[in-house]
């Protein structure tokens, strides 16, 4: 099985399982993530998922035997399978829970694209990083909505153009990672803690925090997203949740999500 999914509680753990070619994407991989992202629904029972991979590496980018066959592909079987990887990466950035990258040993080409589709990213401090697509001839097409979204123009020009691998602690300075880790034992007490607040916040309140970031980025004027911001905070307000998260902090209570009311 390519893909691992585990369901504990109210966090999913979902890992790449291809180790033999450092969970490198073939179009078995690429379809099973797309349909489990595609599942998720925000009134679910997962409130986090935590996506790895297996074996000493994160992620290696594209399967040498995927590759051999686009060589060989026309432009109208490219634009297919293209546009099958930009599927999975859509689906991934639209999932109604928050996604942490559990990144270690190396995250290369599309595996930066799978770090940066994340809402937080927590390295080892050996990982390597790289969008290596130039190296081939090719470039980092599909991924770069994300990748621009994560560490802007100007460390893309550099990054995308040289095809440089780079450290975890690069990938945190220009903002493609939030924490680094010592060592893969340090990255999942990182992460334990990053699970900890997401479970201690109300969960409807994060899919729509989440939901707004993407709204508000895409507005098309100052206006748009003004008026967005306004209908937002009033939906919360009055919202259920809303109502019992802002009734708990004046009775100094416990909201239900922390209590485990409804």
């Amino acid at each position: 099985m390519s893909l691992i999914i585990e369901q504990h509680g109210p966090v999913v753990r979902v890992t790449l399982n291809r180790p033999e070619v450092r969970n490198a994407f073939n179009e078995e991989l690429i379809a099973r993530l797309t349909a489990w992202a595609a599942s998720v629904r925000a009134d679910g029972g997962a409130r986090v998922a935590v996506l790895g991979g297996a074996g000493k590496a994160f992620c290696a980018g594209a399967d040498l035997a995927w590759m051999s066959k686009m060589v060989a592909y026309t432009r109208d079987e490219n634009v297919r399978d293209a546009g099958a990887m930009a599927a999975m990466f859509d689906a991934l950035d639209r999932l109604p829970i928050p996604l942490i990258g559990r990144v270690h040993g190396a995250a290369l080409g599309g595996g930066v694209g799978l770090a940066a589709v994340c809402d937080i990213v927590v390295a080892a401090e050996d990982t390597i990083f790289g969008f290596t697509e130039v190296k081939l001839g090719i470039i980092p097409a599909v991924i770069s909505p994300y990748a621009l979204a994560r560490i802007g123009r100007s460390a893309a020009r550099e990054l995308f153009l040289t095809g440089a691998r780079f450290s975890a602690a690069r990938a945190r300075e220009i903002g493609l990672v939030h924490a680094v880790g010592a060592d893969e034992a340090d990255v999942d007490r990182v992460i334990a803690k990053y699970v900890n607040d997401l479970l201690t916040s109300a969960p409807q309140a994060v899919a729509a925090a989440k939901a707004l970031i993407a709204d508000v980025s895409a507005a098309s004027s100052r206006d748009a997203a003004t008026q967005l911001t306004v209908d937002a905070i009033a939906a919360r307000r009055v919202s259920p949740e809303g109502q019992d998260g802002m009734r708990a902090f004046l009775e100094k209570r416990p909201p239900s999500w922390q209590s485990g009311g409804s």
